[in-house]
């Protein structure tokens, strides 16, 4: 099962990239038609995610972060001081699975691939791997 590697470089504390065209690539790249895609983050205060990217629901996403997150005393800030970070990027997620069709990501109309930034800025990896439809 093939792997490709891309970085990422954020500039903000927080925030969202869409990284849909660099995974589309990477996914073409592999020379697999039909399959399922694996796209994950190799980071612990990273996640991604499938929607639409419109200013206003990255927004959204955001503040939605901020807010079950922040405002608490959490232990692991004792260490590091970023377990909203942390916390944030287990309540997303680190992987996606999606379909591959044609050496494609399936997405629909308005969907985006989108890598969301809590502890940045930073360099952030991200993997894609597609398992072959047999």
């Amino acid at each position: 099962m093939p792997i490709v590697r891309f970085s990422v470089s954020t500039s903000r504390s927080r925030e969202v990239v869409d990284i849909t065209r660099q995974v589309q690539e990477a996914v073409g790249s592999m020379g697999i038609e039909e399959g399922l895609a694996c796209i994950c983050v190799a980071h612990c205060t990273c996640a991604v995610y499938v929607n639409e990217y419109e200013r206003g629901l990255v927004a959204d996403v955001l503040r939605l972060i901020e807010e079950i997150t922040t405002h608490r005393e959490w232990q692991h800030d004792r260490i590091d001081d970023n377990a909203q970070a942390h916390l944030g990027a287990i309540a997303i997620g680190n992987s996606l699975t999606m379909p591959v069709t044609d050496s494609t990501v399936e997405l629909a109309t308005w969907q985006r691939i989108l890598l969301v930034e809590l502890d940045g800025p930073r360099q952030r990896n991200v993997l894609v791997s597609v398992v072959a439809d047999r």
